[in-house]
This record gives C-alpha cells, sequence and structure tokens, in this order.
C-alpha cells in the first residue's frame, strides 16, 4: 500500500457558537459535506474543557445551560484543503484551527 500526503484540519468551537444567527457547527459541516465533498468529518464532543481566557465548560448536572467544546476534524489532498481553508478561517475566531501535513494509506 502506497502513502498519500493529505492535510489533517481540526477546528476547535463550542456548542451554541453561531455565525450570522445559524449554529457554527452545522455551518461548517455542511461546507465540507455540501460544497467541497471532502473526504469525511468527524465531531468529537467533548465532556469539559478551557480555552484562551480560562473559562471551563464542563458537563455536569449542576449546570443546564451548558457550551460543550466541540471539535471538527477532517482531512484530504492539499489541494481540497487549501481551498475551503480559508472560508472555514472566516467562521472561527482566530486560533481556533489547526492543520498539519500527514500520510493516508488512502487509495
Amino acid at each position: 500500500m502506497s502513502a498519500k500526503t493529505v492535510t489533517m484540519v481540526r477546528i476547535y468551537i463550542k456548542e451554541g457558537d453561531k455565525i450570522d444567527g445559524h449554529d457554527l457547527m452545522r455551518a461548517i459541516f455542511k461546507l465540507l459535506h455540501e460544497q467541497h465533498k471532502v473526504h469525511g468529518v468527524t465531531v468529537f464532543r467533548g465532556v469539559a474543557g478551557f480555552g484562551s481566557k480560562g473559562e471551563v465548560h464542563a458537563d455536569d448536572l449542576l449546570r443546564l445551560n451548558v457550551h460543550l467544546p466541540l471539535v471538527l476534524e477532517f482531512f484530504d489532498e492539499p489541494e481540497v484543503v487549501d481551498a475551503v481553508l480559508p472560508r472555514i478561517q472566516d467562521m472561527v475566531p482566530p486560533g481556533h484551527i489547526v492543520y498539519w501535513t500527514a500520510q493516508c494509506g488512502c487509495n
């Protein structure tokens, strides 16, 4: 099996984040799925986390309005990621996207 170079992308947001009045996670998901047809997207829901402001978001029974951390992760050919990344960067705050080159045993 030969390895193929891909770009991995990880996007950090919170439940309830909005863009133009719409759910940010769904907007990013739709962009990646319908418009750019990336290989696949996985959304991870964290049980706790904090960001640069130090505000803790945790899943516990005492909080009814919790905005838990979400991580959207996908990979694709570098050209596809290069095309979609500027659109995502316009949607999320600076510093909430990381990406790196990886090897995939893709066909």
